[in-house]
């Protein structure tokens, strides 16, 4: 590892994040706020430490359906206007502190339903608080763009509804559309009226796929959806053959085509040790699939259930893999070719900002 590559010059390197929950980065202390505020008495400790260590304790299962639960108590202190706000606007700031000039953040309005509000109550309360976070991070000196992905539930049944509220809102921050939850057993292709929906409307739309199910639901993401990127897309691994001796690895037509497409994958390491995905950060494949050059990017999924952050992420694999700052700069000019913002926007913001960041990282060195 570059030893110049520590966290904190890390962190002020200019960032790309473009898989990141809303409800999977609260502060434990906005969370325990909440739930006096609303009245929710389960919480499973009511100390901001102990219900932050809990948290990264209980999703360390190896199970993504074991992982999934612990949202169950976010969501649950996000179901009010003001709650919906507060997190958003600290979601920007707390990305914005780690350097992260572009952000897209993904929630699922349908889950915040619970205390009467709308879909288009939530969407604009949220939309709201972005506003409110990214004014907060610019007074205190660090600017940040917060684009929102609104993501329907795969085992629910509104995913057009939600594609529609997407199209409605992509003029005011709402930058893309996509589907979450557990895999198995709800394959993309139950939604694909919502998917051909936003195709029609000329739409960006990402889909989990390949996280805890393999290839099918990956070929499925991609040549029946139609996908613009895959949120994980980490079993792309098992269509790519690496010979013991070391020799030339050799792809087969699927993990070929995501290649030569340049489909952007949303790799998030240390989630992905968490449910099972993989053994450790050493073992994700996410090394192997940078020495082929496909279009990878670094993310940090849920940053509360990993007690992780961006620039947490990006030194564990400087470690792991003997990455320096042309690599990290690599992950980060891939993420931002890979957001959904108009061409001209994403090149301004790479040889704006990004590109001449890491330069004076580097001649700092």
């Amino acid at each position: 590892m570059d030893h110049s590559l520590n966290l904190d010059r890390i962190r002020v390197a200019p960032k790309v994040l473009l898989h990141d929950h809303l409800d999977g980065g609260l502060r434990p202390q906005t969370i325990v706020d909440l739930a006096a505020e609303t009245g929710y008495d389960r919480l499973p400790a009511d100390e901001p430490e102990r219900l932050g260590a809990w948290f990264r304790d209980a999703s360390d299962s190896g199970s993504l359906e074991r992982y999934l639960e612990t949202f169950a108590h976010t969501v649950a202190v996000m179901q009010t206007r003001d709650a919906l706000v507060r997190v958003a606007a600290e979601c920007a700031e707390d990305l914005a502190a780690d350097g992260v000039v572009y952000a897209e953040v993904r929630y699922a309005p349908e889950q915040h339903l619970e205390a009467g509000l709308s879909l288009v109550e939530v969407i604009e309360a949220v939309q709201e608080g972005f506003r409110v976070g990214q004014r907060r991070a610019a007074a205190a000196g660090f600017a940040i763009r917060v684009g929102t992905l609104l993501t329907a539930m795969r085992h629910a049944a509104r995913s057009r509804e939600i594609a529609e509220l997407a199209v409605r809102y992509r003029d005011d921050g709402v930058v893309g559309f996509d589907i979450a939850g557990a895999e198995a057993g709800y394959p993309p292709t139950r939604h694909l009226d919502a998917f051909e929906y936003m195709r029609r409307e000329n739409a960006h739309f990402t889909i989990h796929a390949g996280e805890a199910f393999g290839l099918p639901s990956i070929w499925e993401a991609m040549q029946w959806c139609g996908a613009d990127r895959l949120g994980h897309g980490v079993r792309i691994v098992d269509d790519i053959e690496t010979p013991a001796d070391g020799g030339k690895a050799r792809l087969g037509r699927l993990a070929n085509y995501v290649r030569d497409t340049r489909l952007p994958l949303e790799m998030c390491p240390s989630s992905n040790v968490q449910t099972g995905a993989v053994e450790s950060i050493a073992a994700h494949p996410i090394g192997l699939l940078r020495r082929l050059n496909f279009r990878v990017t670094v993310n940090t999924d849920n940053r509360l259930q990993s007690h992780t952050s961006l620039s947490l992420e990006f030194a564990k694999l400087a470690e792991a893999f003997d990455y320096g700052w042309d690599d990290i700069q690599w992950f980060t000019v891939n993420a931002m070719k890979s957001a959904f913002l108009p061409f001209d926007e994403r090149l301004a913001l790479i040889n704006g900002q990004i590109k001449p960041g890491f330069a004076q990282l580097k001649w700092a060195e």
